[in-house]
């Protein structure tokens, strides 16, 4: 995360736990060589691998589907979700929120009407 201290002419202050945008980021501007090198290299590959794929698909002459690896990764993760699952502590919290909060939370609601209408059945 970007000192906050480089920031103050430009009129953005930074979220504690939030990073800064490309843009706003003094250090975007001061990489080195080889960083740039490398970040040209991949745009390089990336644009290659559109006009690769832009071909295909533009072909008058082709049969059959394209298979993008990219897209066959991505859906192979979203359908597959349990192998390449991993029991953090958020994931823990957010289970036990949208799990049984709701439960405890309507159970909570109906028990506190009934005590207010003396409907209490359980005792």
């Amino acid at each position: 995360m970007a000192d906050s201290s480089r920031l103050k002419g430009v009129g953005y202050k930074p979220l504690v736990g939030v990073s800064l945008p490309r843009t706003l980021d003094p250090a975007e501007y001061q990489q080195s060589e080889q960083t740039r090198q490398q970040q040209a290299e991949r745009l390089a590959i990336r644009a290659r691998l559109k006009l690769q794929y832009q071909l295909k698909l533009n072909d008058p002459h082709r049969q059959g589907l394209i298979e993008d690896p990219a897209m066959l990764r991505w859906t192979y993760a979203r359908t597959n979700v349990y192998p390449h699952f991993r029991p953090t502590l958020k994931t823990s919290i957010m289970g036990l929120l949208w799990g049984v909060g709701p439960i405890v939370f309507w159970t909570y609601v109906f028990l506190a009407r009934r005590v207010r209408e003396n409907d209490w059945i359980f005792w």
